[in-house]
């Protein structure tokens, strides 16, 4: 471990010295790359110091025990015992901060929901998504806005994009990806029986410029008029925006701005996140033919979790976390179900990195 660490002080002091040469920073996309790795081993190398730092100090306090009186003695002891605890946590924080890095941690993320099966329940669910994660979003000062919508006739969201700025989101909020069932009585229902329905949820890191260049030739674009709820016209002008990139397929749909660049600009913010995942899925699936797609086919039988009003519960199917305080998970309380998520990738990870 230590040996690993003196490698990467020495790549940490040969990258150091090479972010202030003229012709890395004329590189945008080099220079962006080299900040990320650079900030990467800031982390590792400073904690792999203190690691080295509280082994010296045990060493140094056990080589003066044979010399100390009794009581010098007890708080040698106090000491070392105190030491090699901070030493096991140390070398925890080290051995995961030298686990391969998830490409996309440090970026911000862009959000998408949508209203699967179960009609206008699950768009209204959708909006319920949308309303939790808001609220967690400001329970951890993160910055969030709002890029599209298709509001429902019931005031659901048929879809929703918006983006989330702020510390770790990506870490966070990507265990959000994929169909989230929900089990209640809906307010179309007369009979008070209850009902179950799915919603979908996307989570993309938000691509930059240097990650993915878009040819503008390779895109299609419409424009039609905005319209609400029920189909009644927001404005009467052409300002919505259909993006379509034609070798891909994919397409994106913009239609909260008033003015048709606006529209324009976020559709790109969203066709750039989706290429680059897309991009990102390719490049997995020819190291595992069995990954799932993060969506899959939003069915009530398939499922990351499920949100049960009448039992007030919320479980994560991944890692079998049941919790009883939905309530309070939809105002956007998710840390408990959040840091089980986290920890039992970090656990699988470091598992995998010992065999």
């Amino acid at each position: 471990m230590l040996e690993r660490l003196t490698m990467l002080e020495d790549e940490h002091r040969e990258l150091e010295a090479r972010l202030g040469d003229p012709e890395l920073v004329a590189d945008n996309e080099r220079y962006v790359k080299a900040m990320r790795r650079y900030s990467e081993l800031s982390s590792v190398v400073g904690v792999g110091r203190k690691l080295q730092d509280r082994m010296d100090d045990v060493d140094v306090a056990k080589s003066l025990m044979s010399e100390a009186d009794a009581a010098e003695k007890e708080e040698l002891r106090a000491e070392v015992s105190s030491g090699e605890a901070e030493i096991v946590e140390l070398e925890q924080e080290f051995r995961l901060l030298l686990l391969p890095k998830d490409p996309n941690d440090g970026r911000d993320v862009i959000v998408e929901i949508r209203g699967a099966e179960g009609g206008e329940e699950a768009n209204l669910f959708a909006r319920d998504l949308y309303d939790m994660y808001q609220a967690y979003a400001d329970r951890l000062g993160w910055k969030t806005e709002t890029l599209g919508s298709h509001v429902s006739d019931l005031g659901g969201f048929s879809d929703v994009a918006f983006m989330v700025r702020g510390a770790d989101v990506w870490t966070r909020l990507k265990f959000e990806a994929g169909p989230h069932r929900v089990q209640r009585v809906p307010v179309t229902e007369s009979q008070g029986r209850v009902h179950t329905s799915s919603a979908t949820v996307s989570v993309l890191a938000e691509a930059e410029e240097v990650d993915l260049e878009i040819d503008p030739n390779d895109l299609k674009i419409d424009t039609y008029r905005s319209s609400g709820a029920g189909g009644q016209h927001v404005n009467t002008t052409d300002s919505a925006v259909r993006m379509t990139h034609m070798p891909t397929g994919v397409v994106v749909s913009m239609q909260d701005e008033k003015s048709q660049l606006q529209n324009r600009a976020r559709a790109l913010v969203v066709m750039r996140s989706r290429l680059l995942k897309l991009q990102q899925d390719e490049a997995a699936a020819e190291a595992s033919a069995t990954r799932r797609d993060q969506i899959g086919g939003g069915g009530r039988s398939e499922k990351i979790r499920t949100y049960n009003y009448k039992e007030n519960r919320v479980t994560d199917h991944r890692i079998g976390l049941t919790i009883y305080k939905l309530d309070r998970v939809l105002t956007g309380e998710l840390d408990d179900v959040s840091d089980a998520l986290v920890a039992d990738e970090r656990a699988r990870q470091l598992q995998d990195s010992d065999t």
